[in-house]
């Protein structure tokens, strides 16, 4: 996530890319060449962020250094537009970036831990998981703009939905039922953990020494509820597919009412 000028959420790729799992009925571990139809839920989401730059780019919008004008009209995040009905920004905000650095770097991160984790949670699970973490790091930041009167901060980029993603992959490898080597899980699991680990710290000495703006609190509001999310999951991902897939939808269901619900709280702070 990102405010104009300076790129928020300039996240550093996990420094060692797993290899994709299938995961069949069970789900079965084995190792798959990185194609879109072995993850297509990732590739749509790196695909949509990818054309709503290039569609920025093609309306004049600098690729190096946008406007916040420009950001705004493509659908960042501004408190004071989302408080007066623009709630949408919560959701396009996750696909607009501000530049092509900015890009590339959520896109590389996006990709790595999408192919990681889109074979436990299935095309759908991983565009569901993208966007609920998404919109609860925007929410988050609202909250904390509200908080400290900041009412005209621009903020764009997929961070949040990446930390989401992280955070949900740290549970779900969690599970020892997965047939997948012991060792292997907890390679992929401490992978994971560095990677948000590390760019939590990176985010956090930047209110120290500001030489970007990361807009931390949209990366933490992603990481938390990319954990919650998982928690629920985890009993159903080795007890068959239909079971898994029905977890998956109510859990969903149940974290996009609390969202609604956070967000009609936050409306009502003023």
């Amino acid at each position: 996530m990102s405010t104009f000028p300076q790129p928020e959420g300039q996240i550093l790729p996990p420094h060692d890319p797993p290899g994709a799992y299938i995961a069949e009925d069970a789900p079965a571990p084995r190792r798959s060449a990185r194609s879109i139809l072995s993850a297509p839920g990732t590739y749509v989401l790196v695909g949509i962020n990818c054309a709503v730059f290039l569609w920025m780019v093609l309306h004049g919008v600098d690729p190096a250094s946008p406007t916040p004008g420009q950001l705004i009209h493509f659908g960042a995040n501004v408190p004071a537009l989302v408080l007066h009905g623009q709630w949408y920004r919560l959701l396009t905000a996750t696909f607009v970036h501000v530049g092509l650095i900015h890009l590339l770097t959520n896109m590389w991160c996006l990709w790595n831990l999408g192919l990681l984790g889109e074979p436990l949670l299935g095309p759908w699970g991983m565009v569901a998981v993208y966007l609920l973490t998404g919109v609860a790091g925007n929410l988050l930041s609202l909250l904390i703009n509200i908080l400290m009167r900041d009412f005209v901060s621009v903020g764009a980029g997929a961070s949040g939905a990446v930390f989401g993603i992280a955070g949900i992959l740290i549970v779900l490898l969690s599970n020892h039922k997965l047939p997948i080597p012991t060792f292997e899980l907890r390679r992929l699991r401490k992978s994971v953990m560095q990677f948000a680990g590390l760019n939590l710290v990176i985010g956090l000495a930047t209110i120290v020494m500001p030489v970007i703006r990361i807009d931390n609190s949209a990366h933490v509001g992603g990481f938390l509820s990319g954990l919650a999310l998982g928690v629920p999951l985890v009993p159903r991902m080795t007890s068959g597919r239909a079971r898994y897939l029905a977890r998956q939808k109510v859990t969903f269901a149940v974290a996009a009412l609390l969202l609604a619900l956070f967000g009609h709280w936050i409306a009502n702070l003023r």
